[in-house]
């Protein structure tokens, strides 16, 4: 079997092939017309709007295009270019087809990427309006619950609708279930009842049961929706006049050895099963001032560091998925990198530096759901300073080499303080004390200082401190015990054990709603040679072990 191509997640509004971005004043217009023949694989069509991995890696990347090259914009309507039919959700011969992983790894890119609109309505200004003008179903669905605002068209036959379980004996995999509850308040028994009727609900009855938040008649419904988005865009405080940054391509190079960025870069080790990612500080200073931040642009040190640490995460965890294990590296000088993070605090409200705050908690949050082991390794000419210190925060465990001279160091800054909430919404200082008061306050304090191992085990901040004779030792011990444990049960103990404390929305997404349809994915029922997904389409009917577990 020829091996298809590595995954990229690269791409441009001049290359896209399912999606037509335009910008009118205030309101962007996002409409998903899909080439049916253009799958992201071949074998199935993107019949009636469905999506693939392609669609969504296009949706992706408009959302980033208008967070940073259209200021000027202040709500998205979201829309179909299609007669009849919104989206028809993730196409099912795609997923009848596809591998365990590739089910997997599709489903949580969809899920981040719809938590990237909700993310860019509570931290940019930007609201999102799903105009349904015609049948949205499943997964299609699931994209209008992560607007602000739903609008169906009432035409007396379009409906919304989950009809996954009832169609194809699998959960609606990106969200639905729970923006249901916990976003839409919409009561339970009702929820039980629409996500068991293949048919869905339609005009009033969807809005009295809370499914949408208006119905409209198709005479009416484009002048509605271009009013109500005009309404919202006059809510932002995003500005009107200001000149966009473009989102230039990556400079990034492929070899048998890894990726390699400027700032990023990745060498696996395929023997050990593991990744190494080093991650630099800048190399030279960074403009102080806000007019030479912004003229700097995507060349900015951390938006570009964040980009490129956010595109090598994605295509680590869609190509190589036998590489369990990613060691967290940094490299260069403190001091530079602690003087971006006083920029960043300083113009945390302007437009830009916002924005690229946003890119960098969102790709930290990638590294928190992403279903593999996070060692930090903080050894001689580290630079876990301010920002960079966040994934020794975000990993697993942390090491950190003890050394009579005093080196290495690493150091807090403001920006580990409420800048970078995971998706348990929390700074990764306050879910690592779940709260402890006294031992925030510590970290606090030690702001700004040179922190040796000795001061980062009394705070806290790193799991251990082997002196450098034992240093070699201790991680190639830890390394080769991690590897030789199963990767599902460390896959459900990591995501267990990252998120402690109360959950939120997106922690029951990623850590109850996915596993759930995590386990479905293994389970006859849904991919047997009878199950529900496997003969959808074919004229079968599914056969089920009618057992309960």
């Amino acid at each position: 079997m020829v091996k298809p191509p590595p995954v990229s997640y690269e791409t441009h509004p001049d290359r896209y092939l399912h999606w037509r971005l335009s910008v009118e004043g205030a309101a962007a217009t996002l409409t998903l017309d899909a080439d049916e023949n253009r799958s992201f694989r071949p074998g199935y069509k993107l019949k009636l709007n469905s999506y693939d991995l392609g669609v969504d890696i296009e949706l992706h990347d408009a959302l980033q295009r208008v967070r940073f090259e259209h200021p000027e914009v202040g709500s998205v309507i979201l829309t179909s270019g299609k007669e009849r039919v919104f989206c028809a959700g993730a196409n099912i011969f795609m997923l009848g087809q596809s591998s365990y992983a590739w089910k997997v790894n599709f489903c949580k890119f969809t899920n981040e990427t719809r938590n990237g609109i909700e993310d860019a309505s509570a931290h940019s200004s930007l609201k999102f309006i799903a105009a349904c003008n015609g049948t949205t179903a499943g997964g299609g669905y699931e994209l209008a619950l992560a607007c602000d605002e739903i609008v169906l068209i009432d035409d007396r036959s379009s409906a919304v609708s989950l009809p996954e379980v009832p169609l194809l004996g699998v959960l609606p995999g990106t969200g639905g279930l729970t923006r249901m509850t916990d976003k839409r308040r919409i009561r339970r028994d009702l929820a039980d009842v629409f996500c068991t009727t293949t048919e869905g609900v339609r005009g009033t009855r969807a809005k009295e049961w809370g499914l949408v938040d208006e119905v409209v008649k198709p005479q009416q419904f484009s002048d509605y929706v271009r009013r109500r988005a005009q309404e919202l865009a006059a809510q932002s405080d995003r500005p009107r006049d200001a000149k966009g940054v473009a989102l230039t391509p990556l400079e990034r190079r492929v070899d048998d050895a890894g990726y390699h960025y400027r700032f990023v870069d990745v060498k696996i080790e395929r023997g050990a099963r593991h990744a190494t990612i080093t991650v630099s500080a800048p190399d030279a200073p960074q403009p102080q001032e806000l007019a030479g931040i912004v003229s700097r642009g995507a060349d900015w040190w951390p938006l570009k560091m964040a980009r490129e640490l956010d595109d090598a995460v994605l295509m680590l965890r869609t190509n190589e998925p036998d590489i369990g294990i990613w060691l967290l590296k940094t490299r260069g000088d403190a001091e530079l990198a602690l003087a971006v993070d006083a920029s960043l605090a300083s113009y945390q409200d302007h437009w830009f530096v916002r924005e690229v705050i946003g890119m960098l908690r969102r790709t930290f949050a990638r590294l928190d759901v992403t279903s593999r082991t996070l060692f930090a390794l903080i050894d001689t000419g580290s630079c876990f300073a301010g920002t960079l210190l966040e994934l020794v925060l975000a990993a697993d465990r942390s090491y950190m080499q003890l050394r009579s001279d005093g080196a290495p160091a690493i150091a807090l800054s403001r920006m580990n303080f409420g800048f970078y909430p995971g998706v348990n919404r929390k700074s990764r200082i306050e879910g690592r004390f779940y709260g402890n008061g006294d031992l925030i306050a510590g970290a606090q304090r030690a702001i700004g200082r040179a922190l040796s191992a000795a001061d980062a085990l009394e705070l806290r901040l790193v799991t251990a401190a082997p002196d450098e004779l034992d240093w070699d030792d201790e991680i190639r011990i830890a390394l080769e015990e991690r590897a030789s444990l199963s990767p599902d049960a460390l896959t459900a103990m990591e995501a267990n054990l990252r998120f402690g404390g109360a959950e939120t929305l997106e922690t029951r997404i990623f850590g109850r709603l996915s596993a759930w349809q995590n386990w479905i994915f293994t389970r006859p029922n849904a991919v047997g040679e009878t199950g529900a997904l496997k003969v959808f389409g074919t004229g079968s009917k599914a056969r089920f072990n009618w057992e309960r577990v």
